[in-house]
């Protein structure tokens, strides 16, 4: 299915940042795709046309402090950037072939940790977290760039419960389809914080949980990565095949067993 692309511009907070709107010719599910800590929406456009290609509408955008905002990185805090990720799901569920019902949020480590977030405050019904990562709820105004990063690391070395952290307490009352993907070597988000989000997931219709063998935090490889990117299309395949099915979509062929 052929894919189109186009600059948008998200309004937040009296500024605006930069977006591309990825979509297919007749396409149902949203999809906003939240890049981490050091990145940029650059690192997702690839995938969006491929998600775009099953049927969605795509949007990846720049978090404030990166990119055209990089000279706000000393400054913005969390609760900037979480303003950031809501402004740009607001733009994307106004995509007049976008259904408001069928929203997947995909987020990589700083990214994940925000999409966790936002489905306390906004409707998602998927949820792809790569390496997400955790941060105490302490400091939330405090710019993202001035936490102590040994005390982050002293943090993600033990499993935490989901009442002690906001992350993890939206990630209790999800109750959609989610995709968990880890690294084998990520020393970043080691894997304690992994069994955290696994173990917020109480109440969701599924959880897939995939690890990418000797991969790293930021997928250096070209094998890393495109294993990710088989895990995450394959994964957006089957859930908006799903859709399609249940709404009356997909229809069985003439010549199908009935």
């Amino acid at each position: 299915m052929p894919t189109r692309h186009s600059k948008v511009d998200i309004p937040v907070d009296g500024q605006h940042i930069d977006g591309t709107l990825v979509a297919a010719s007749h396409s149902v599910p949203g999809v906003l795709l939240v890049h981490g800590w050091d990145g940029s929406q650059e690192q997702y456009l690839a995938r969006a046309h491929e998600i775009a290609a099953l049927g969605c509408v795509c949007l990846t955008f720049d978090l404030r402090g990166h990119a055209r905002h990089a000279s706000q990185r000393q400054s913005v805090s969390r609760e900037d950037n979480l303003r950031d990720v809501l402004a740009a799901y607001d733009v994307l569920v106004h995509h007049p072939t976008v259904d408001p019902k069928s929203v997947a949020i995909i987020g990589s480590s700083y990214g994940g940790y925000l999409a966790a977030i936002v489905t306390l405050m906004r409707p998602v019904r998927w949820l792809a977290l790569r390496a997400p990562a955790l941060y105490r709820d302490e400091q939330w105004n405090v710019p993202k760039g001035a936490l102590s990063r040994s005390d982050l690391a002293a943090y993600r070395q033990s499993v935490v419960p989901p009442p002690g952290n906001r992350a993890l307490l939206a990630c209790s009352e999800f109750h959609g389809d989610v995709l968990i993907v880890a690294s084998e070597h990520d020393k970043t988000v080691p894997h304690p914080v992994i069994e955290s989000y696994l173990g917020a997931f109480k109440h969701v219709k599924s959880v897939t949980y995939r690890c990418i063998s000797d991969a790293d935090h930021a997928l250096s490889t070209e094998e890393s990565r495109q294993a990710y990117g088989m895990l995450l299309v394959s994964w957006m395949t089957e859930m908006t095949l799903g859709a399609k099915a249940a709404s009356g979509l997909l229809r069985p062929s003439p010549h199908s067993p009935k």
